[in-house]
């Protein structure tokens, strides 16, 4: 049996939970949009062609924001030729995942489908091909009220109010050789610096998303960052991180301590934004967007749906299946310890997007004129979106350590607090790494005097299958969040026991000790 003990205190907090920490992403990439949102002529499908059960479960999970239209799509993406008329909108090869784009949806119907999620629209704009014109013209496009000409071309197709569209990436990951139009940092430095100008004399109230480094492990890391934000730092409001997890080799051990990585890479991001802040002699600071992340297994599988296989058929196709994985308790665990640390670095990033929302490495699944249903991942998302509100609270942790080959010896048991004041609860998000033991858990509450357990779940292997378990069309939705038994809190004191390799979260009623 591990152990481990942890210490909150009602006076140490981080700051308030950014609500935007809980977006998603919606790529035209493989069968997120169509087959995905949009779907007409499905049997759950609405009069504009969204699937109404992939909506539900979209509220369900809770996401605030979402970014569109890629990724890597958007380096190579017109977004004129997403507006106007469907049956006069062009065909589009798209490079970046080797398909054809019908351009059947664009931006009017993500808008339209956002306000149906209740959903913030994050805009990503194209400056792999495209640049300061394009950018400055969507902007007009979406934002200006009326009486020029994209603002009435706006009206006249469909939406006289505008879109009032605030938040906008710069760009995709354009530090990467794959990327469509990739650019040196200083190239790109000077055109997000140029592209923001223009955007903010449209609209001076949007804000701005900077690309960072596609991952920690980029041979510019770091220096790409100081360089960017060395031109763009007064024009920018954000700068961004990409990063994608996964086991390899059967190395599970390295795979649940994922979350150690991520701590690396945001604090170091902090750190090169402060040191060009103090360098630059700026006022402001700025924040992260964390607007790609999640498990995603880039490595090491040969099945139809990965994009090497797609390319070598030589055939560009509407839609293809792509990257669709089937995520496991195992890949559950791991994105609940990715939250956490969103969760634990809340002061500084602001923004963070779950890739991607629906079939493409994806917390819901969708099959083409058939059901849709929750992924493993799905429930460390939505339990946190739901209860994680108010302030977050500083986690000071004494626990049990284990090996791993990747990053020497990492925590058994991760949490991350928060305390809504108002409402007088606070909720624990809990991971145990431990492959084979359960974990006993003491946490002090100091300045608190608890109350009832409202709510005590966890997330584990259903009875008799392993960690590999994950839910499909075959299986159903076998992994779930279940009761958690034993939670005692008394006094100021929380005690709970967590099984091997699980997820929980606990609810408690509290008030001031």
């Amino acid at each position: 049996m591990s152990r481990a003990r942890i210490s909150i205190d009602r006076d140490f907090t981080i700051g308030e939970v950014p609500r935007r920490l809980f977006g998603s992403f919606v790529e035209h990439m493989g069968r997120c949009v169509y087959t995905g949102i949009y779907e007409p002529g499905h049997p759950e499908a609405d009069d504009q062609g969204f699937r109404k059960d992939v909506l539900e479960l979209t509220k369900e999970l809770g996401a605030t924001v979402i970014r569109y239209p890629g990724g890597n799509f958007v380096s190579g993406y017109n977004w004129e030729d997403g507006v106007g008329p469907m049956d006069q909108r062009p065909r589009r090869l798209d490079g970046a995942w080797h398909t054809l784009e019908t351009n059947a949806f664009g931006l009017h119907e993500f808008v339209d489908w956002s306000h149906k999620a209740g959903t913030e629209i994050m805009e990503a704009i194209n400056l792999g091909t495209r640049g300061v014109d394009a950018a400055r013209e969507i902007v007009e496009y979406a934002n200006h009220p009326g009486g020029t000409y994209l603002s009435d071309l706006r009206a006249k197709n469909g939406s006289k109010e505008p879109f009032n569209i605030k938040l906008w990436c710069l760009g995709n990951e354009m530090d990467g050789p794959w990327q469509i139009g990739h650019k040196t940092a200083e190239e790109y430095g000077r055109l997000a610096q140029e592209a923001a100008k223009a955007m903010r004399y449209v609209d001076p109230d949007i804000e701005l998303v900077a690309c960072g480094s596609s991952n920690s492990a980029m041979p510019t890391f770091g220096a790409w960052e100081q360089t960017v934000l060395t031109h763009a730092y007064n024009e920018v409001d954000y700068v961004s991180l990409h990063a994608y997890y996964q086991e390899h080799d059967g190395d599970a051990a390295s795979f649940l301590a994922s979350a150690v990585n991520m701590d690396y890479f945001i604090e170091s991001v902090v750190a090169t934004a402060d040191a060009v802040r103090a360098k630059g002699k700026h006022k402001k600071r700025i924040n992260l967007s964390f607007d790609e992340w999640n498990v995603w297994y880039q490595r090491g599988r040969n099945t139809e749906d990965q994009l090497h296989r797609i390319q070598e058929t030589g055939q560009w196709r509407e839609h293809p299946r792509i990257i669709e994985d089937e995520y496991s308790v195992t890949d559950a665990v791991v994105v609940g310890t990715l939250l956490n640390s969103l969760l634990r670095h809340g002061d500084r990033v602001k923004i963070a997007n779950q890739a991607q929302l629906v079939n493409v490495i994806a917390p819901i699944r969708s099959e083409e004129n058939g059901p849709a249903w929750r992924q493993s991942i799905f429930y460390p998302f939505a339990r946190m979106a739901e209860l994680a509100k108010g302030r977050i609270l500083h986690t000071a942790i004494s626990s049990d350590k284990y090996g791993t080959a990747t990053f020497g010896d990492a925590d058994l048991v991760d949490v991350s607090a928060t305390w809504d004041e108002e409402n007088g609860r606070v909720a624990l998000f809990l991971a145990n790494r431990g492959l084979e033991e359960a974990a006993d858990v003491e946490v002090a509450l100091r300045g608190f005097e608890t109350g009832a357990v409202h709510r005590a779940e966890v997330l584990e292997a259903p009875e008799g299958k392993d960690r590999h378990a994950g839910n499909n069309l075959q299986a159903g939705e076998q992994v779930g969040m279940k009761p958690l038994n034993g939670v005692k809190a008394a006094g100021s004191e929380l005690r709970l026991s967590l099984p091997a390799l699980s997820w929980a979260v606990v609810e408690l009623g509290v008030t001031r000790g």
